[in-house]
């Protein structure tokens, strides 16, 4: 069903169909991120997804996915950025893994006709203590967005906690605008977008069925990007590295729900003294 704004919200048993798509995307990510070694090139991490797919019994959320201003539909089942590449990045078998990488994956998939995305940073061996932290970061700045989603509260809400969770690290960060998270459901890409910036108390209503996906993107310098000539791998304008991390989540009447988290979210919430609030799986 759809409220007055055309925003979709989810029945009970809907919700429970985007988490059982939440967790093909968790353990596909779980596996991709185990694998990630020097030497492994980004099309054999395709081709685990694919795998994680057909495993499943799911389908790819971005295979194919053409939204008119890129470089033709998506070509692979998972985006592969690595260092200065923030998003959309183009599994290839000539870009291979190196030690010191920082490697975005973003993997969506659908099951029975419902999407979930996710996207984790994953270092490669060890990595500078600067990109390290920067990942780190990141990753705050998300579960400081999920953090912030309350059932009457607003969709800024959760923007402004992000940004706040950046703002306040000693480091300065550039942190993306360009680029926003979204609502999802039968779609992989639904209303309303979720930035990662502004003022709170704005935007549409937090409601019981809303459900949206969440992610930050930082960078070490200029929260500027360029497009690549592929149409589709989105880097930073000064060759900074970035990290990237998401969640689809849900907000019900007993509290937080992290659809693509293996465990719901309980460990992350519980440690940040929040309400676990999951449907029966």
């Amino acid at each position: 069903m759809a409220d007055h704004r055309g925003i979709e919200l989810k029945s009970v048993d809907q919700l429970r169909q985007m988490r059982r798509a939440g967790l093909v995307v968790g353990r596909a990510l779980e596996a991709m991120a185990a694998a990630c070694q020097p030497g492994l090139t980004t099309a054999e991490l395709n081709d685990l997804a694919v795998e994680a797919l057909a495993r499943e019994k799911a389908t790819s959320s971005f295979l194919g996915y053409d939204p008119g201003w890129a470089g033709g539909p998506f070509p692979g089942v998972v985006c592969v950025s690595i260092n200065q590449e923030v998003v959309h990045g183009l599994p290839s078998p000539e870009r291979v893994l190196a030690t010191g990488d920082l490697v975005s994956i973003d993997f969506g998939a659908v099951l029975d006709g419902w999407h979930g995305d996710s996207a984790v940073s994953v270092e490669v061996g060890p990595v500078a203590p600067a990109v390290a932290r920067l990942n780190q970061v990141t990753r705050q700045a998300l579960w400081a967005g999920l953090a912030a989603a309350r059932l009457g509260g607003r969709v800024s809400d959760i923007s402004a906690a992000v940004e706040a969770s950046v703002r306040s690290q000693k480091e300065r960060y550039g942190l993306l605008r360009d680029y926003t998270g979204h609502g999802i459901g039968s779609a992989m890409h639904q209303e309303p977008d979720v930035p990662n910036y502004g003022r709170p108390g704005r935007g549409p209503a937090l409601v019981e069925g809303l459900c949206l996906a969440i992610e930050p993107m930082l960078t070490l310098g200029s929260r500027r990007t360029a497009v690549l000539e592929d149409g589709w791998t989105v880097v930073t304008a000064d060759d900074s590295c970035s990290a990237h991390w998401e969640h689809t989540m849900t907000v019900t009447k007993h509290g937080l729900w992290v659809l693509t988290a293996l465990d719901g979210g309980e460990a992350e919430l519980n440690r940040l003294g929040l309400p676990f609030g999951p449907l029966s799986d």
